[in-house]
């Protein structure tokens, strides 16, 4: 009885809860929250100092005791309590009203995105996580079917949806049709290793040890997937690992796309064989209407028409490729039927 009335003034919420980013979405409202999920803790008191991008910034920077940590690692939860933690943060800004006098005890429904390959260990870790940061109804869905559905895919119509999800943590690769998922496959190899390789390239190549914000910061700013045709430069700082010192260096985006085609060479090659695997009643569904690529991977320049070129199909980029996971979760708010249908597991009270 509680929960349904706190449930009255609680907002619904749909969450792409991600390795690299947080994403909120409030029904009838949209996006809320877009944070980097990282969470700065205490290690003595356990005490939470910092979510989002307060915390980020603290990244490789904190005194010894305190430390600032990302609680997802390949998309599955790596922390519970620092998970719960973040998600009752986002829940409790949602739900602030700084003109009401009357305190505010959120027990929202929450629809969360999570891989296709998890555990159900790890799905139920996700789903107590929600319910013990707040919320009253926990439904989880795979995050193929999420991004399909965000990017718009005729997913219930008899004919094949073929989707690659590229996020921080996981590259989600489905076929989908009469609103099921008939092939996928879940690779723990997404942004996250992008960001290792640039990283252990610089390493290698010019005796240079720089961070994984660092790296990152150089795929966003010149990396691709695809040769370009005018080469750009960064400078990245770090510490020379022949003398100890500070140094900074220019790279250039040739260098960036060859530190990074190991990765994306392996996405390709799962992409491939799971186009293999395409029943011959859909194969011509997919080959028509080609790959649709969405989470923020598929931003990387070129990384469209490597895949075309390599894989022979037409490649598209979904609309805002960041938001299709929680645009999709988000329309399973509105539609109580589809949310039956095509959840993983969920209710849970």
């Amino acid at each position: 009885m509680l929960n349904f009335l706190f449930g009255l003034f609680s907002h619904d919420l749909a969450i792409d809860l991600g390795t690299s980013n947080t994403l909120v979405y409030v029904k009838g409202k949209g996006i809320a929250v877009r944070e980097p999920s990282v969470v700065a803790r205490h290690k003595k008191t356990k005490k939470i100092l910092a979510v989002g991008s307060e915390a980020k910034k603290m990244l490789g920077k904190t005194p010894l005791q305190i430390i600032a940590f990302r609680p997802l690692k390949d998309g599955v939860i790596a922390d519970f309590d620092a998970t719960e933690a973040m998600l009752r943060h986002y829940i409790n800004i949602v739900h602030e009203r700084p003109n009401s006098y009357i305190p505010s005890v959120p027990r929202p429904k929450v629809v969360i995105g999570i891989p296709s390959g998890v555990t159900e260990v790890e799905r139920r870790a996700v789903q107590d996580a929600a319910l013990s940061a707040g919320a009253r109804l926990a439904y989880l869905i795979e995050e193929p079917m999420a991004a399909a559905l965000g990017a718009n895919l005729p997913i219930e119509k008899p004919s094949g949806s073929m989707i690659v999800d590229i996020g921080g943590g996981t590259t989600e690769i489905a076929v989908i049709s009469l609103g099921g998922i008939v092939i996928n496959k879940s690779l723990r190899i997404a942004g996250d290793e992008f960001d290792e390789s640039i990283a252990h390239y610089v390493r290698l190549k010019h005796s240079l040890l720089i961070g994984l914000p660092s790296a990152e910061s150089a795929k966003i700013a010149i990396g691709s997937a695809y040769p370009v045709a005018s080469d750009k430069h960064i400078v990245v700082r770090g510490r020379d690992l022949e003398n100890g010192l500070p140094k900074s260096i220019k790279i250039s985006g040739n260098e960036i796309r060859e530190a990074m085609s190991p990765v994306v060479n392996k996405i390709i090659e799962v992409i491939n064989e799971t186009v293999e695997e395409i029943p011959p009643e859909l194969i011509g569904d997919v080959l028509e209407q080609g790959i649709t690529l969405a989470g923020g991977g598929a931003l990387i320049a070129g990384i469209d028409r490597a895949i075309a070129e390599s894989i022979k199909m037409p490649v598209w980029l979904a609309e805002d490729p960041l938001t299709c996971v929680v645009k999709g979760a988000a329309k399973l708010l509105e539609n109580q039927s589809l949310l039956n249908q095509l959840r993983v597991t969920g209710g849970l009270k």
